[in-house]
């Protein structure tokens, strides 16, 4: 395994629409091996194969929602179903230091594969659904800013829940 470069925006690769795996082999495990190492190395939630230079339909996450959390593995992946909506902050390891409300669904399933080709399907509420979406979007050659409803400081936005806390 290896840590791999994340892409920042600017980046013509983070633009482009990734290709669907048909290969289930060792290639494709090596990266899928590279991109858990990146994710856990990164402090992020989700990382999708583009924002690594690869342009094939991989993304890896970390489903908060289970305790402890659980990495997983999506090949291929397809949002089929969305219920709810909700606004929430949102970032991207790909835009370091930039965040912005962005309104995502509260629940989504999604379809994909293993990385040995098996198809499975997947539910995911809060930030889980919001990692789904994201991620995916990343697979079409789209970043979270093209859908930030408003810009937010961060580290204001920090201060001020600390002050509201006191």
């Amino acid at each position: 395994m290896a840590l791999r470069k994340i892409l920042t925006q600017g980046d013509e690769q983070l633009a482009k629409r990734s290709r669907k795996v048909e290969k289930f082999d060792d290639r494709l495990h090596t990266l899928i091996d590279d991109m858990r190492e990146t994710l856990e190395n990164s402090g992020g939630v989700g990382l999708a194969a583009p924002q690594v230079g690869a342009l094939r339909r991989v993304v890896v996450l970390l489903d908060v929602n289970k305790d402890p959390e659980e990495m997983v593995e999506l090949v291929n992946p397809e949002v089929i179903e969305k219920r709810g909506e909700e606004r929430r902050i949102e970032g991207c390891l790909s835009v370091p230091g930039v965040y912005g409300y962005v309104t995502r669904p509260t629940w989504a399933k999604i379809r994909a594969q293993d990385r040995n080709g098996n198809w499975f399907e997947r539910e995911g509420e809060g930030m889980v659904a919001q990692c789904f979406c994201h991620e995916t979007e990343h697979l079409d050659g789209h970043l979270f800013t093209e859908r930030v409803e408003e810009y937010v400081d961060i580290e204001q936005l920090q201060a001020d829940e600390a002050e509201e806390a006191e």
